[in-house]
């Protein structure tokens, strides 16, 4: 079986066709959005992680097509994994149809009460809240949580998501850290390979730091995101190689340090079917 799979080979396109198809069942299909903005089926849900949903972001524009809102209809679940501006954005949560259970590090509900939203659920690292058949478990993160300018400041986190089936790890932003060997057994493992620029700084995973994740985690199957999706306004062309190479550098990677591990990998925008 092939390791590695990448859908596209061009520049990141959305797609034209929306990507929602109705009610989930059991379906194992996930949508990268771009970004750290994914679609998980599970538990009978559509799980949201930190959306992200405009073709500009204060001083980031996104370098894809823009989002058909029929890729986020039906969210049932938001994971918001830290409060920086590119991951918690208070604009793409508004475009959201009706009123999703919201999950955030504890801290982080007063500032989205005061924005009008509810049915909010804040968590610590090792908290967990059921949702229909699906169990969020909130899980550490090494990290940087504050907001800029004027905070607040919350713990990061990643998510484990758990059916009566499956088991989906959701990274959020953050470096290599040991409690990622005790999570269990996994059966997709969502994990950040780089950021929106030509560098990263502190508590970032990159290509090669991803694949040593996965010497800890040990997932069935690893999906690469938060890459190729924003850019620097204004940057040109310097360092674009970046918004393009981080996949297949991970998948590269990983095949060394996780021979075992299947990488695959969508361009944002489009949908991996029967993940398993």
């Amino acid at each position: 079986m092939e390791r590695f799979e990448i859908l596209g080979t061009q520049a990141p396109v959305a797609p034209a066709v929306p990507a929602y198809h109705g009610p989930v069942e059991d379906s194992t299909g996930i949508d990268f959005l771009g970004h750290a903005t994914v679609v998980v089926e599970i538990g009978g849900l559509r799980v949201l992680t930190d959306p992200v949903l405009r073709p500009h972001l204060a001083f980031l524009e996104r370098q894809t097509t823009p989002l058909h809102a029929d890729l986020y209809a039906g969210i049932d679940v938001v994971l918001v994994s830290h409060l920086h501006w590119d991951h918690l954005d208070l604009p793409s949560l508004r475009r959201l149809a009706g009123t999703p259970e919201i999950v955030v590090p504890r801290g982080a509900g007063p500032l989205l009460a005061r924005r009008g939203f509810g049915r909010v659920h804040e968590l610590d690292a090792g908290d967990s809240v059921a949702l229909g058949d699906l169990r969020v478990t909130a899980t550490p993160a090494l990290h940087g949580g504050f907001r800029p300018p004027f905070g607040p400041t919350t713990a990061s986190l990643g998510y484990l998501l758990e059916d009566a089936l499956r088991r989906v790890y959701f990274a959020g932003d953050t470096d290599l850290f040991p409690g990622m060997a005790d999570l269990g057994e996994l059966d997709v493992a969502l994990l950040p390979i780089w950021g929106w620029g030509p560098r990263l700084g502190p508590g970032h995973l990159d290509p090669y730091r991803a694949a040593e994740a996965l010497r800890l985690l040990r997932p069935r199957t690893a999906v690469p995101i938060h890459w190729g999706t924003y850019w620097l306004r204004g940057a040109g062309r310097v360092l674009r190689q970046r918004l393009v190479n981080p996949p297949h550098e991970f998948a590269a990677y990983a095949a060394v340090s996780a021979p075992d591990v299947i990488v695959r990998a969508a361009l944002p925008g489009e949908r991996l079917e029967r993940i398993r």
